[in-house]
């Protein structure tokens, strides 16, 4: 039998074979699809709504409207980009063969993979990639939108509600851009390499994971022609519940990005278990690979709770449920609750990788041993016991379960210890090491610096008389942005220029890693140590306008933001330039001595021909090799 992938090319007076099904399907025909599916939705809504007697519709029917169109485009979007074909394939008992597999795989076709639903890890990684930096575009459009505004005391251009709805956009935009940009990239691209690994352990699903992200993107961008998302980015609940239709998109961007987020989880923790190289005990095993299992197995508890929330959330709104509205005999504490059983761990989720990252390097430009590599596994386990026993310490000022404040501080003060050997290990590791200074190896320094601040300041909001009076200031703004983007974006940043040359072939461009690190760090620290004042001198969070007396320290920010957008810009042109036109890049640039550094590039379809045996560890510098 001829198969899809050899068949007969046409012939004169022949006109060419039809494309199979899963030949035609790309990224163009998922909006398309999904498109159509929210306009069936939508109508199919109100033909099966009751309406009221006057002929109107009770308010429920327009949140109702919205969530069907959304089912709708999701359904669509994921049916034209193919990923339910797999598995209608497979209850009909006729799996893919292994020419179909090979297409799904994106063998032979050049940058056509790039847009459709393929399997092979390292192109999921690039697609992540590519996704990140889109994501983060945003976010940092509408961060410069936030800024800008807040650069007048009494006021800027932006109407409240309409400021409002950008804050809580840039900010779950930022936090999901955040959660998958090392995870995503580079846990996709690198690691089963680094693991000596030809693919992932279920390469379907890495596939899924990613186009379920994408298809969640449209919903939360709708939120603005919706009436925006007036609440923040946690949003509380009952004030979700009386939101505009904006709230939906959320709802539904929460939900499917944590059934990827479950995805990936499992994949990649699968993975790492059964399919790494004979020979790679776990004492062999890079830190790496350590900080993003520690990563996604927070995430893998921690995020179906936050999609139970917004189902609940959706009900509310849509179906005249009352998990959250006092008056029917819920509660405002359970929404708090759930969020926040997800909303601490998910801080480590952000962190763990990008500390990790830079651990990771840190042997390669020190030429030395990674320092205690037992104590950096020690401090990630520990981070992330304690991670999932902090969530109430948000809580301290609502005045749910008061007698449990005291533990939670506690918890909460002792996860400093673990944070603590992580720093120790890479202060070991630069100590007297023969430093090669590139841009990686100054990210190390800046997280040093970045995360202290950020891990201090943690521990006075930790305090509960002390976090009363800043819960809602500034103050707590500037500190988180300290530890996620201060230290997580830090190593999310070394990390693609470390890895730059193995993803693309290319090496990044030199001078525009040093331009844009500079620009980044310097505007940084402008703009949330001035933050850090004006908080302690009392001006509060989430709002448009602010006392005069706030406006030195806001402007000072708002410069510093501006910095940080430069900064950006040209790692951003860095990444073009280069990707397009760099210097070809060598096996190894780094002398690196993981395995992800030991194949060719660009790499082999399977990365190896034959499965490679680790013999030693991968930070045996300084040491003869067995």
């Amino acid at each position: 039998m001829t198969t899809m992938m050899d068949r007969p090319a046409a012939t004169p007076g022949h006109s060419a074979p039809k494309k199979a099904l899963i030949e035609r399907l790309n990224i163009f025909t998922a909006f398309a699809l999904g498109i159509i599916g929210a306009i069936v939705f939508y109508y199919v809504a109100k033909a099966i709504l009751p309406a009221n007697t006057d002929g109107s519709y009770i308010k429920s029917n327009n949140d109702q409207y919205v969530i069907f169109s959304m089912i709708g485009w999701f359904i669509g979007f994921m049916t034209g980009i193919g990923a339910l074909i797999g598995p209608f394939r497979w209850l009909l008992g006729k799996d893919l063969n292994h020419d179909e597999n090979m297409f799904y795989a994106g063998k032979d076709q050049g940058v056509k993979r790039y847009f459709r639903y393929t399997t092979d890890h390292k192109v999921v990684g690039i697609q992540y990639l590519v996704l990140t930096m889109i994501i983060f575009f945003v976010g940092g459009v509408l961060a410069m939108l936030i800024r800008t505004n807040l650069g007048h005391a009494g006021g800027g251009w932006l109407q409240p509600q309409t400021y409002n709805a950008i804050v809580g956009t840039h900010g779950i935009i930022m936090i999901v851009g955040t959660i998958i940009m090392i995870t995503g990239p580079f846990g996709n691209f690198i690691m089963p390499i680094m693991i000596g690994a030809r693919d992932m352990a279920f390469p379907r699903l890495n596939a899924l994971s990613l186009w379920l992200i994408i298809a969640a993107v449209p919903c939360i961008l709708s939120s603005f022609f919706l009436g925006g998302i007036s609440t923040g980015w946690v949003a509380y609940n009952p004030l979700a519940s009386q939101a505009p239709a904006g709230m939906d998109g959320y709802i539904m961007f929460i939900c499917i990005f944590a059934l990827s987020t479950m995805v990936a989880g499992a994949n990649i923790t699968t993975t790492v278990i059964k399919m790494r190289a004979k020979g790679m005990t776990w004492n062999r095993t890079p830190i790496f690979i350590y900080g993003v299992v520690a990563s996604v197995a927070l995430a893998l508890p921690a995020f179906p709770v936050f999609f139970l929330s917004q189902v609940m959330s959706g009900m509310d709104r849509a179906a005249g449920s009352t998990f959250y509205n006092t008056m029917g005999g819920g509660s405002g504490w359970l929404y708090e609750n759930l969020f926040w059983i997800m909303g601490h761990p998910e801080v480590y989720v952000i962190l763990i990788p990008g500390v990790a990252a830079l651990m990771e390097m840190a042997p390669v430009f020190t030429r030395r041993p990674l320092f205690s590599f037992n104590l950096a596994i020690m401090g990630i386990a520990g981070i992330s016991g304690l991670s999932i026993l902090v969530w109430a310490h948000h809580m301290y000022t609502t005045g749910w379960a008061p007698l449990l404040n005291g533990p939670f501080m506690l918890t909460t003060e002792l996860i400093s210890i673990p944070t603590g050997l992580l720093f120790l290990v890479l202060i070991g590791t630069l100590w007297r090491g023969r430093l090669w200074m590139t841009m990686p190896t100054a990210s190390i320094y800046a997280l040093l610096w970045n995360f202290m601040i950020g891990g201090i300041t943690g521990i006075y909001l930790s305090d509960v008389p002390v976090d009363g009076a800043l819960h809602g200031s500034m103050y707590v703004t500037a500190h988180f942005h300290y530890t996620l983007m201060g230290a997580g974006l830090t190593g999310a940043l070394a990390s693609l220029v470390y890895w730059f040359p193995k993803m693309t072939g290319r090496m990044f461009d030199k001078t525009l890693s040093w331009i844009g690190f500079w620009f980044v760090q310097i505007g940084f620290n402008i703009a949330f140590i001035s933050m850090f004042f004006v908080g302690l001198a009392g001006q509060p969070r989430r709002v448009e306008a602010y006392a005069a007396m706030f406006s030195r320290g806001n402007m000072i920010t708002t410069g510093g933001a501006y910095l940080i957008m430069a900064g950006m810009l040209v790692l951003l042109y860095g990444v073009i330039s280069s990707w397009t036109g760099g210097v070809k890049a060598p096996m190894n640039p780094w002398f690196a001595k993981t395995l992800e550094w030991s194949v060719p590039n660009p790499v082999p379809l399977e990365n190896f021909d034959v499965l490679p045996v680790v013999t030693s560890d991968a930070y045996g510098y300084g040491k003869a090799q067995s």
